[in-house]
């Protein structure tokens, strides 16, 4: 067997390895570890002790048990490698570090509006501010070996290129280009681009509270000024052929509606988008910030929780127009929930009713396998933990470049 073949083989026998202990609800040993993947227990030991040399596994402390020698556990170490998540938002600007553990380390959020500014500008800010993340993390010992950035609208990820951001007002905007110019931090960095509904699939697919692996099937509707959606089908997120799948707020609610900053009439954004929203509840959009009792959900919980009515009737109208765009995707494309992510998560307790109706008379499948309603576990942070996620997620698939042992 030559040289490169048995590299090959190296980092597919680690990757399945890694792939193991990530999805294991309790760690595994080395042996359960032979067991899973067929592999020898000579070979397990090798690749085992080579990964925690380059402290990407760690060993707990044995476990006790009835007969024979205490087995040590293995688990995903969170002493070195990390991934870097950043986010544009219409009204807000994130960057956030996670290490390989699914800890986050770093998350620094800042609010104000970016419709008015050029994209250059918006994208240094963000720039600068995933500098101060890396910065960061640099001082907890961490080596961040990628970022991937959340963005609004159709991301053409091959070009790095904003196709079209009708809530930011982008049309064929370079943002790869602004970033390399900066030649240092966050500009060095290998980094993919991602439509910021879809990045926020991936964290409520790997997000605390699953029981092992991913999540395989859900809809996932996240709103701030504009609505997107992502789709996880058998465990795998569906793009679309051009990579721009999840324009939910998009979608048709009432063709006689008002005008969407699209162009289209009666969207489901000029129903159920935040600032409609908080328009229908009384409240002054430019007035609400994310910085406000938590931001834009959590004002409304509270109005809500104190039995405003107007605030109520909003909820209420939303919810239904939200129901109405989601059963046509669950009729469509058969998942097995609604995730109600973004500004919806807080205001869950009175949409998810809501929605549930309207799935439950619209969706054709609804009395043989009811859809589960639910808001997402991230919440506004999930944009940020699925582009660090997603850098992570490619270290499981190819822990070659990172098996070296480390000091």
């Amino acid at each position: 067997m030559d040289i490169t073949r048995q590299v090959d083989l190296r980092e597919r026998n680690s990757a399945a390895l890694l792939a193991r202990v990530a999805a294991a609800v309790d760690p595994p040993s080395r042996a359960a570890l032979s067991a899973a993947t067929g592999l020898t227990r000579t070979t397990v030991s090798t690749l085992v002790d080579q990964m925690v040399g380059a402290r990407l596994l760690e060993e707990t402390a044995p476990r006790v048990v009835a007969r024979g020698r205490p087995a040590q556990r293995l688990r995903l170490s969170g002493r070195r490698v990390a991934g870097l998540g950043v986010e544009v938002g219409v009204r807000h600007l994130a960057a956030g570090v996670r290490d390989l553990s699914g800890a986050t380390r770093v998350l620094r959020v800042r609010p104000g509006d970016q419709r008015d500014a050029p994209p250059a500008e918006v994208l240094g800010r963000a720039a600068d501010l995933a500098d101060e993340a890396l910065a960061e993390a640099a001082d907890l010992g961490l080596e961040v070996v990628g970022a991937a950035w959340g963005l609004p609208g159709l991301v053409d990820a091959a070009a790095g290129r904003v196709r079209l951001a009708p809530n930011l007002g982008w049309r064929d905007v370079d943002v790869a280009a602004p970033l390399r110019s900066r030649g240092a931090g966050v500009g060095l960095l290998p980094t993919g681009w991602e439509n910021e509904a879809a990045l926020a699939t991936l964290a409520e697919a790997w997000a605390p509270g699953r029981t092992g692996g991913p999540s395989t099937g859900f809809l996932l509707v996240t709103g701030e000024v504009g609505i997107g959606a992502g789709v996880l089908v058998g465990g795998q997120l569906l793009r679309g052929e051009h990579g721009w799948g999840g324009e939910l707020g998009h979608v048709t609610v009432d063709p006689a509606g008002p005008v969407c900053g699209c162009g289209a009439t009666g969207c489901l954004e000029v129903f159920a988008g935040q600032d409609p929203l908080l328009a229908a509840a009384g409240l002054d959009p430019d007035g609400t910030t994310a910085a406000e009792g938590g931001g834009v959900g959590a004002v409304l919980a509270s109005a809500a929780a104190r039995g405003e009515r107007r605030v109520l009737h909003a909820l209420r109208d939303a919810g239904r127009a939200l129901g109405v765009a989601a059963s046509s995707a669950v009729n469509v494309l058969d998942v097995g929930a609604v995730v109600l992510g973004g500004v919806y998560a807080p205001l869950a307790p009175w949409l998810a009713p809501v929605v549930a109706e309207e799935l439950g008379r619209r969706v054709l499948r609804a009395r043989l396998a009811p859809v589960e309603v639910r808001a997402a576990r991230l919440g506004a942070d999930a944009v940020v933990l699925g582009g660090a996620a997603r850098v992570l997620q490619e270290v499981l698939e190819r822990p070659g470049p990172l098996l070296a042992p480390v000091a």
